[in-house]
């Protein structure tokens, strides 16, 4: 992967003057940037309720921190033991994002009232209430509560161009009415969600002004006016079948677009509250960055060249210079294209490569949100140049979802 990522602003000294004396790797969490990030959100979600995406946090602390500000409720998990591992911590309304075929999970959950009144399972397929059942019969079990998911990709040229993730086959109103017929017709489930998830329009960069950009901004309007038609319609006819408790749209690079949406009733959102460094890329908002990695200087095999111990920790999605954790501070650093970012070490080159000696700090940005979690035991709260906390990760107390 030849090549550099966009350079950002430096790390705040009051940081990297509290966290000088712990040995790395580690991972830093800015107290102010994240309170700066949660004001955002809410002013950008425009008074529509947010449900924080937990595969962007992953840490309970930072969760817990979140949900007691104004404007935030509930959690959009990413697996169904995970939904059940926070909801034996106290958390409360936990939707689970992507359906789930844990067997050991669905026997939990169908075998514990408190459990099934907490948790939202998604589905888009008969054949996923047909696994529940075959888990755990009914009658016999708890009713499990379930969501059903809206493809919201957008389709220009119907099924021969496809923008956005593949994810549920229900697009049309006729679609979501025949499976949740299904769902009404069966006992022992519960259909009280929708979601959609307009990653198309969430998820991809749209900052700059050569002729890429312009095309994602005009494809992004298209699918947000497309949608605009197709999910409340979608909405009204499911409404019809079942009393639906809450319609989740959006992502934190759709807030603006989904809440103008009247049959959306809540955002989902979690990426902005740390500001990773995918989120450079965007024209109508910048969260402030909230959580960096920090690895030590280990070789100096030339003067302009530096290595760090590790660095390897590649964003998912398609593989490009934009998944790459972004070298932060000292400023000017790069990757070597015939190395990049390794897992045992990384080299960086630079002007500023010459003035770091071996044991001298280098900061970095994770490309995408909470995916920095699955390398790290805890972060490190700063607030005011100070340690203030510690905040464990999943992987810190132990957990792999």
């Amino acid at each position: 992967m030849p090549g550099t990522r966009r350079p950002t602003g430096p790390v705040p000294e009051h940081l990297r003057e509290a966290a000088a004396g712990i040995d790395p790797p580690f991972g830093v969490l800015d107290a102010a940037a994240l309170g700066v990030n949660i004001e955002d959100l809410r002013r950008r979600a425009a008074g529509k309720p947010i449900r924080v995406a937990s595969k962007s946090m992953r840490m309970r602390a930072a969760l817990a921190r979140v949900l007691d500000e104004p404007g935030f409720h509930g959690v959009l998990c990413y697996a169904l033991p995970e939904a059940i591992w926070l909801a034996r911590h106290g958390f409360r309304d936990l939707v689970v994002g992507y359906p789930t075929v844990h067997r050991e999970a669905i026997r939990q959950l169908a075998t514990d009232d408190a459990l099934a009144a907490e948790i939202t399972v998604m589905v888009d397929d008969p054949a996923q209430l047909d696994l529940v059942d075959a888990v755990a019969p009914w009658p016999g079990r708890s009713t499990i509560r379930v969501c059903l998911e809206l493809d919201a990709a957008f389709r220009p040229a119907g099924n021969a161009v496809i923008l956005g993730a593949r994810r549920s086959p229900i697009r049309t109103p006729r679609d979501a009415t025949t499976l949740a017929r299904h769902v009404a017709g069966r006992g022992g489930f519960d259909l009280v969600g929708l979601m959609a998830y307009e990653g198309q329009i969430a998820g991809v960069g749209n900052a700059g002004h050569g002729p890429r950009a312009a095309a994602v901004r005009a494809m992004q309007r298209r699918s947000a006016a497309e949608l605009a038609e197709r999910r409340p319609a979608v909405v009204r006819a499911v409404r019809q079948l079942a009393d639906l408790e809450f319609v989740n749209g959006g992502g934190t690079g759709s807030i603006e677009t989904t809440t103008k949406d009247p049959s959306v009733t809540e955002i989902a959102a979690g990426s902005g509250l740390l500001g990773p460094g995918l989120f450079d890329h965007y024209t109508s908002f910048r969260p402030a960055p909230a959580a960096y990695f920090v690895l030590p200087v280990v070789r100096r095999p030339a003067r302009d060249i530096v290595t760090v111990a590790g660095g390897g920790w590649i964003a998912s999605g398609p593989p490009g210079l934009d998944r790459l954790p972004t070298p932060t501070h000292p400023t000017g650093l790069r990757y070597i294209g015939t190395e990049s970012a390794g897992e045992v070490q990384t080299p960086l080159r630079g002007r500023a490569a010459r003035h770091l000696q071996i044991g001298d700090q280098v900061w970095f940005r994770h490309a995408k949100s909470g995916e920095v979690c699955e390398h790290l035991n805890e972060l490190v709260v700063i607030d005011g140049g100070t340690i203030v906390d510690r905040f464990p990760t999943y992987r810190g107390e132990g957990k792999a979802f």
